[in-house]
């Protein structure tokens, strides 16, 4: 009886610390020295570890306080040594959580740029992930600085930085 408690125990220890270990390895930690000034930080999510050579789904957040005007475009560059794919096909954005229909997806491979296109505008101070499934990792592992940029709606429309999310493939 002793033996099967202690087994237990000891199980149900190892079981509660492997979610845990999961998404330390995902979620963004203390970056120093980054030359990205804290409050510039994103917070993202790789879905399947962030190993090179394989297969993920990127969960790029914007946090409310960050969107002071509506969105009618995400523009997301990265750097040229990011050897990675994108399927534009399998882009979400998700406001509040409710993923709301997204009209166009362009991907400019040699000037290294996602822009996002959102049916209707995203309201000012909302919570926002933009979803990226089927990434295919670049070969080589590294650090990338993705940055964020948003474009407002109108005749003339506003560009803001957002910032940058670093995303650290190994």
């Amino acid at each position: 009886m002793r033996r099967l408690l202690s087994t237990l125990a000891v199980t149900s220890c190892l079981l509660a610390g492997i979610p845990a270990i999961s998404w330390a390895q995902s979620l963004p930690g203390l970056t120093i020295f980054s030359g990205v000034k804290g409050e510039n930080q994103l917070s993202f999510r790789l879905d399947f570890g962030g190993q090179s050579n394989g297969w993920d789904r990127y969960r790029l957040r914007i946090s409310n306080k960050k969107l002071k005007t509506a969105v009618a475009q995400f523009v997301i560059s990265y750097p040229d040594y990011y050897k990675g794919t994108f399927d534009t096909k399998e882009i979400e954005v998700k406001v509040r959580g409710k993923k709301i229909p997204v009209s166009e997806v362009k991907w400019d491979k040699e000037n290294h740029v996602l822009q996002i296109f959102p049916q209707e505008p995203v309201p000012a101070g909302s919570n926002v992930e933009l979803v990226l499934s089927n990434v295919k990792n670049p070969a080589s592992g590294g650090m990338f600085y993705f940055n964020c940029s948003i474009q407002s709606p109108g005749d003339v429309p506003l560009s803001q930085y957002i910032g940058t999310w670093i995303i650290s493939i190994s």
